[in-house]
């Protein structure tokens, strides 16, 4: 069969990514009918920019679902390897494609011969999974760490900004380094930080729980107890890999049962996702501090201690809404450097297997051959930009409708 043309890989692409295109279309039919009923999620459709941004980053979210555990959207297998295929052209034709096999590298092939646009909608999905999870638990260390530095000061104050400056006072990828060295993984020090750093949102909402509910103990002790049993369940899941909570070769500390284990997380990708929240977390607790500085000197905080209201529920439910604002901009643009971040660990070949077929690892892989072959290396070079640059447009717009909140 003759190469495709050009159109023809762009039409053929569309048509692979369908359910994408459905997803958005609904996703954004709902959005704009319900926008003012949403707050300020709603609100982002007033902005040009912020829709622009929310509907590249939502398309990779959607590639990276429909192309990860649904497998709607791949043509090949992303580490299989075709002969005849190495490095060959966008639109080229299998010589011999097997029944019900596609017939086609619709962006080409790498240099071992694996098909370049499946490993790009794979990548997508370790992204999608990755980025925003470890943001996410970044923001839980930062918060339940910021608030009361903010709120308290002094000694308690001093001893957290002083651990946070001196975790920032490394180079980021030094850090990464030392975290993801076969010689320290085997020590269990990564496993011991996942211990440490993923309680943070169980202990989050345990205090947030209750501090709204402490004068109704009836509500509190049964909601406390159901919520705390599924958090602690999806913890303990987390952090135990293989029915151990660490496993190193001289000694091993149990974990969860394998029957009741929900998941097991690949032991690269966990120490890519905790060293992500590592590094994270003490630039989120030096904004939630900073912020809690400030708004801790309002009229309406002085008013809940006037009612007799405790900390934590002033800083939770009076101090932290009223940092929203901010908070929401800053996720949204750290989702994007960690996106930067994890191409880059991938680059230099630190924490994922080399053939994962993360953007980073496909960029470093097909850089080698970048003057004879361009492909390999642009399309996830491509598909990284486009997704940061989501991510900066949904920050902006999101910034622009909080001024105005």
């Amino acid at each position: 069969m003759e190469p495709l043309s050009w159109a023809a890989i762009f039409g053929r692409m569309i048509f692979q990514l369908m359910p994408v295109w459905i997803a958005l279309f609904v996703l954004f039919a709902v959005s704009i009918s319900f926008k003012r009923k949403l707050g300020l999620y709603g609100k982002l459709f007033d902005s040009t920019i912020g829709m622009i941004g929310f509907g590249l980053v939502m398309f990779w979210v959607f590639v990276g679902i429909f192309g990860g555990p649904l497998d709607m959207i791949i043509t090949h297998d992303p580490l299989s390897q075709i002969s005849g295929m190495k490095n060959k052209g966008p639109g080229t034709a299998l010589s011999s494609p097997g029944e019900g096999e596609y017939g086609y590298f619709l962006l080409g092939g790498d240099h071992l011969a694996r098909d370049v646009f499946s490993r790009m909608i794979k990548g997508a999905w370790i992204v999608v999974q990755i980025a925003p999870l470890a943001t996410l638990f970044a923001f839980m260390v930062g918060i339940t760490l910021g608030l009361p530095a903010g709120y308290y000061g002094g000694r308690l104050d001093t001893l957290l900004s002083f651990l946070a400056n001196l975790i920032l006072a490394f180079p980021v990828i030094l850090l990464f380094y030392l975290l993801v060295t076969p010689e320290i993984v085997l020590t269990g020090i990564p496993n011991y930080m996942a211990l440490f750093l993923f309680v943070f949102p169980v202990v989050f909402v345990g205090i947030l729980l209750n501090s709204r509910y402490h004068t109704r103990p009836n509500v509190r002790t049964p909601l406390l107890v159901v919520v705390l049993g599924v958090l602690g369940w999806l913890y303990l899941s987390l952090v135990s890999t293989n029915g151990a909570l660490v496993a190193a070769p001289t000694y091993t500390i149990p974990g969860i049962p394998r029957v009741v284990d929900l998941f097991d997380i690949d032991p690269g990708i966990l120490v890519v996702f905790v060293s992500v929240v590592f590094v994270n977390s003490p630039t989120v607790f030096r904004i939630v501090r900073g912020l809690a500085m400030d708004i801790k000197t309002r009229d309406y905080v002085a008013a809940a201690q006037t009612r007799g209201e405790g900390p934590w529920y002033i800083m939770l439910w009076e101090i932290l809404p009223n940092a929203r604002g901010p908070l929401i901009v800053d996720f949204c643009l750290r989702i994007g450097y960690t996106t930067i971040l994890l191409g880059t660990l991938g680059f230099f070949g630190l924490g994922l297997a080399s053939e994962s077929p993360d953007w980073g690892t496909t960029i470093n892989s097909g850089r080698q051959l970048l003057r004879a072959f361009v492909h390999p290396a642009v399309v996830p070079a491509v598909a990284l930009l486009t997704m940061v640059l989501g991510l900066n447009l949904l920050a902006d717009g999101l910034r622009e409708e909080s001024l105005r909140d």
